[in-house]
């Protein structure tokens, strides 16, 4: 079992449609639509960076990683956050997934990203937990575009932040993370990481 890490665009089409199988099992496309698997998941402007737990070529869990700068009270920072995280299904409740997880953290780190911020749903947050990320209480990702904003507490929506503050200049500002709102912005695309 190992870990195989390409550009979105550069992921070899035989293990880009396994991921897309696993994310139909975890999000079912409304009958009929299902996601062309050779099309980009995510806006090339995030820079998106595919991860897979690969054993004998077959592809166990899978997850993304998006990068963007932000603006946060005044300073800029180099972000990446997690997205599209799945297992597949008879794979799952093994440690899959939370071993990618955490490889996901650190490719951040060696990626030179200051934070790593996303959202879960709430029941996972313990998962996450458990892979290195930290709740930031009270704080809400705000997607989408600045013309059209997707916020994480919108209506219907269960989600908490997690967040990796990697460098010494993101760790001293955590105290500004916590309880806001941080200008994400990913666009039409990636409304929420």
């Amino acid at each position: 079992m190992h870990i195989l890490s390409f550009a979105e665009e550069a992921t070899p089409s035989v293990l880009r449609a396994q991921v897309r199988e696993i994310q139909e099992q975890a999000w079912p496309s409304p009958a009929g639509s299902a996601a062309d698997p050779e099309a980009p998941a995510h806006d090339p402007l995030l820079r998106p960076r595919s991860m897979l737990l690969v054993r004998d070529g077959t592809v166990l869990a899978a997850l993304d990683i998006l990068s963007k700068e932000i603006t946060h009270a005044g300073r800029r920072y180099a972000a990446a956050g997690l997205s599209a995280v799945v297992t597949r299904q008879e794979n799952r409740g093994q440690g899959h997934g939370r071993r990618l997880v955490a490889a996901g953290r650190e490719a951040m780190i060696t990626s030179g990203a200051d934070l790593g911020l996303f959202t879960c749903d709430r029941p996972l947050r313990s998962f996450y937990e458990s892979a290195g990320w930290r709740v930031l209480p009270g704080t809400v990702l705000v997607g989408g575009t600045p013309r059209d904003p997707f916020p994480s507490d919108r209506p219907g929506f269960d989600k908490v932040t997690m967040a990796g503050l990697f460098t010494p200049w993101a760790r001293q500002a955590e105290a500004s993370f916590h309880g806001s709102r941080i200008e994400l912005y990913p666009g039409d695309i990636d409304k929420l990481w």
